[in-house]
């Protein structure tokens, strides 16, 4: 012990230290300018180039001077509020919501149950495979002549096209999602005794929740695009109909403000279903399950 706290104590002339001053070692840590800490938000990005792609549209239609043609901004804005005050516009959007629900339930009821089937049997996979290739290159308004002769005029047709719009697109994904769950979590699933549903509902759904998601987006977006042009052929037809029926009619009638206001609530349905409703889902599943940054 005491050679030990001999040698400690031996000075070492070839080290030599001195303090360095803190400019010399450089920014550690910098506070964030209040532009780079407004710009780190997600919304405000979106919000502005929004705000930007509003003011192109108006400048546009102001220099163009045709309201046939391109109505600005400030003109499709006032017959869009004058359409939600006349109450016209709320109506063609409940009587699209409620077709398109009917259509997205099915369909998403419709891919759960070929992908259980797909999950469970090598002859469901083959199903599901053989059904996907057949049908989800096929356009749901390529349908529409069909579902008139099978359905009739009224929403049972626009119901069909509809779920031929969502279910191959999210059986794929969900497929796709199962497919990639890794043998790890299988196995640990099957070591707990998980079988059937448990095992789909406990290991399945959860490890493939991104790509079920993606595909519920998609199915979505499917969806509400066919809605719209499958009502703009009723509108023909039965004269009566959502939003596209809308558009077809306001069109008719050279009203091309109302056009673009129908237009503008597709879009605006649109936003607040991508970032509102699958957001919320988004936020309650795959980031609270550590599954997505």
């Amino acid at each position: 012990m005491a050679n030990s706290s001999k040698l400690s104590a031996v000075s070492r002339p070839e080290i030599f230290g001195e303090p360095l001053p803190a400019s010399a070692c450089g920014v550690i840590e910098q506070a964030l300018s209040r532009w780079e800490r407004l710009m780190s938000l997600g919304w405000l990005r979106k919000l502005t180039v929004l705000l930007a792609l509003i003011l192109i549209w108006e400048v546009y239609g102001r220099m163009l001077d045709n309201p046939l043609l391109f109505p600005p901004f400030s003109v499709t804005a006032q017959a869009f509020f004058s359409g939600i005050i006349s109450g016209e516009i709320p109506d063609k959007v409940i009587t699209s919501l409620r077709i398109l629900l009917m259509g997205y339930a099915i369909g998403v009821t419709g891919a759960a149950v070929l992908t259980l089937l797909a999950i469970s049997t090598r002859l469901g996979t083959d199903l599901l495979e053989l059904l996907t290739s057949m049908f989800n290159p096929l356009p749901a308004i390529a349908l529409l002549p069909l579902a008139l002769i099978w359905f009739g005029l009224g929403a049972g047709s626009i119901v069909f096209v509809t779920v031929h719009s969502v279910i191959w697109a999210v059986s794929l994904n969900t497929h796709s999602g199962f497919l990639g769950v890794s043998q790890t979590l299988r196995m640990v699933g099957r070591n707990y005794g998980l079988r059937g549903l448990r095992y789909t509902g406990a290991i399945l759904i959860p490890a493939a929740a991104p790509a079920i998601l993606t595909g519920l987006k998609i199915g979505w977006a499917f969806a509400w695009r066919t809605l719209i042009g499958a009502a703009l052929v009723f509108g023909v037809s039965s004269g009566s109909g959502g939003l596209g029926w809308y558009i077809f009619e306001n069109k008719n009638m050279l009203e091309i403000a109302n056009v673009f206001a129908g237009l503008l609530t597709v879009i605006l349905i649109g936003l607040f279903i991508e970032n509102i409703v699958f957001r919320a889902i988004e936020r309650r599943t795959v980031k609270r399950w550590g599954m997505q940054n």
